[in-house]
Parts: C-alpha cells; structure tokens; sequence
C-alpha cells in the first residue's frame, strides 16, 4: 500500500496495523506508552516530523 492508495479510514487502518506488525516488542510497548498518555502524544504530534506525516497521510 502506498501513500497514493490510501483513501479511508480502512485504508488508515491497515496501514497502522501493518507498520506496528513490524514493529519490536520494545517499539510496540514505547508506543503503547505514548498512545496511553495525552501529554506524550501531544509532543510527539508537534514535532515537524508528524506534522509532515500527517499532511501526507490525510492531506492537510
């Protein structure tokens, strides 16, 4: 799936589940954490990084 096939919130959902299908079981616990705590996330959302992310996966 790339970047030009997605076009739902399915197509979102796949995604995410296949990137954390390769992630560690150190990555995926790191990232448990991050979804587990509002503040965490909300730094890690406002980084140029994820907001380059997120402009390309949903075109804002």
């Amino acid at each position: 799936m790339t970047m030009k096939e997605i076009h739902s919130d399915a197509d979102r959902r796949a995604l995410l589940e296949k990137l954390r299908g390769q992630l560690s079981p150190e990555d995926e616990s790191a990232l448990q954490r991050i979804l587990a705590d509002k503040d965490a996330q909300q730094r890690l959302l406002s980084t140029p990084q994820a907001r380059e992310l997120m402009k390309q996966l949903f075109g804002k």
